[in-house]
């Protein structure tokens, strides 16, 4: 089997397993989001350095949700570890759009250990948000944090999503070929461990999330704040329309 085989059927598994086991935390917190749209909130996203991918998958999304406002990092999660930098971030968010109590923010951080996702969050409950933390928990209840306040995200968090990933991000082990002949140097180069899964299964719960907020929203007979493609007739001017809800609030402005 080739490696791209083997992570395609080992993500596709987890993919699976991990809609399994975060099902019953996606309603809980569908229905806490979905009453809180219900009265005009938002709900905002934090990731640092590539886990800010993540985030911005449901942000400005054609089929999402348009209330939806992304917390970025300018520095692309270099200062990450800088005690103080993370607070920072959320205080300058908050002063342009908003963090108002009774909203909810994802924080993404696959360790579960850096500063930055742990000091945004902890700002965000001071706020009187609810956080839900979208973090390996392999890694997070095992790595230590780097945070001054001794906890990793998970422990901070109100909700938590698993993404079920292994310690390092990688679940294919690429091993050099064996030719039955010792190399020069006299030791054979050791395997490497290549494909990673946060990304595409972090993607996944918060699609999931975005539907769920939407089924609570549908079921108890409120509107849905659905972004339409600009690229269908009427999108562009029905999502200008929609936008106006959330004037001053949306990190993607719509129109």
């Amino acid at each position: 089997m080739s490696s791209a085989d083997a992570y395609f059927a080992t993500a596709t598994q987890l993919l699976a397993r991990a809609r399994e086991v975060n099902a019953p935390t996606l309603r809980r917190c569908g229905a806490l989001i979905g009453a809180n749209v219900a009265e005009g909130g938002v709900l905002h996203t934090f990731g640092s350095g590539h886990s800010e991918i993540i985030g911005r998958e449901i942000i400005g999304r054609a089929g999402g949700l348009m209330c939806v406002s992304g917390l970025f990092d300018p520095g692309a999660g270099f200062s990450e570890n800088v005690v103080g930098y993370g607070s920072r971030l959320a205080e300058k968010h908050d002063k342009i759009y908003g963090l108002h109590a009774g909203e909810t923010i994802v924080v993404i951080s696959n360790s579960g250990k850096n500063s930055s996702p742990i000091e945004v969050a902890l700002y965000a409950k001071q706020k009187g948000l609810h956080v839900i933390a979208l973090t390996a928990l392999s890694m997070s209840t095992t790595a230590k944090t780097v945070h001054p306040g001794g906890k990793n995200l998970h422990a901070i968090a109100d909700h938590v999503l698993d993404n079920l990933g292994v310690v390092g991000d990688a679940i294919v082990k690429i091993a050099p070929p064996d030719h039955g002949e010792i190399p020069m140097s006299g030791s054979r180069l050791p395997a490497a461990e290549a494909g990673p899964t946060s990304t595409v299964i972090g993607a996944m719960l918060l699609n999931l999330l975005s539907l769920e907020i939407m089924d609570w929203l549908n079921r108890n007979g409120h509107p849905l704040p659905i972004l339409r493609s600009q690229n269908v007739p009427g999108g562009m001017e029905s999502n200008i329309e929609l936008a106006q809800r959330y004037r001053t609030r949306l990190s993607r402005p719509i129109g």
